[in-house]
């Protein structure tokens, strides 16, 4: 499976990096008790850390808010998915299982502050390209609204636009039968290369450990 980043992307963002993991064979079910203990006291630790903070002042998700104004999409209106996370930490609406793949796509996203995308690969198919969103670009969310993904960030496969840093599509969406995956990083572009490659081998690590398989990654 061939992915590429986009032209007028890279010139808007000339740092802008990604990272693709791609998992084989993996099992998803519900989470064990051990993600779903560290997830819901991670969240607790982090509402009493922020409480009384602007979680727009953490790096990562400042750099993220840039990054939307960029490429055209008002941060204020749609707030890339890391500071969703926070912002619903902060409300002490903390996240509730959903199944292990999401969980902890949740729980990485919490822990180091950069939106991730998790995909049932067999979902998708022929080339993969990340690009700024059209007129042409929308799909059902996994909240089951209708998005328009004009001057938004996203990931389209042949047959259109499936994921973005904003909100996921129904249609990609991971579930109890999935058994290949694909993991889409939003790197922060200030971050260095190597500090990069050990952020993905300690992800990909964490969720064959929970998921079983075979992982694969790139940054591109």
């Amino acid at each position: 499976m061939e992915i590429t980043v986009q032209d007028q992307l890279k010139q808007l963002i000339p740092d802008f990096k990604i990272a693709i993991v791609h998992y084989q064979d993996i099992q998803v079910g519900d989470s064990p008790q051990m993600l779903k203990g560290r997830l819901q006291l991670f969240q607790e630790s982090l509402f009493f850390d922020y409480e009384d903070k602007k979680v727009t002042e953490i790096p990562a998700i400042l750099e993220w808010r840039k990054i939307f104004k960029s490429i055209g999409t008002d941060p204020n209106r749609y707030r890339p998915s890391n500071e969703a996370l926070y912002r619903r930490v902060q409300k002490q609406q903390f996240l509730q299982p959903v199944n292990s793949a999401v969980d902890l796509n949740n729980f990485l996203s919490l822990q180091y502050r950069i939106p991730l995308g998790i995909y049932d690969l067999d979902k998708l198919s022929g080339h993969i390209t990340i690009k700024i969103g059209s007129e042409d670009d929308s799909y059902i969310a996994i909240n089951e609204r209708e998005v328009q993904l004009t001057k938004k960030l996203l990931s389209s496969d042949n047959e259109g636009a499936f994921g973005s840093p904003y909100v996921d599509s129904k249609r990609s969406a991971v579930s109890t039968a999935t058994t290949n995956a694909l993991h889409i990083v939003y790197l922060q572009p200030s971050m260095p290369h190597n500090e990069a490659d050990q952020l993905l081998q300690a992800l990909s690590t964490m969720f064959t450990q929970i998921h079983g398989g075979t992982a694969s990654y790139q940054i591109i």
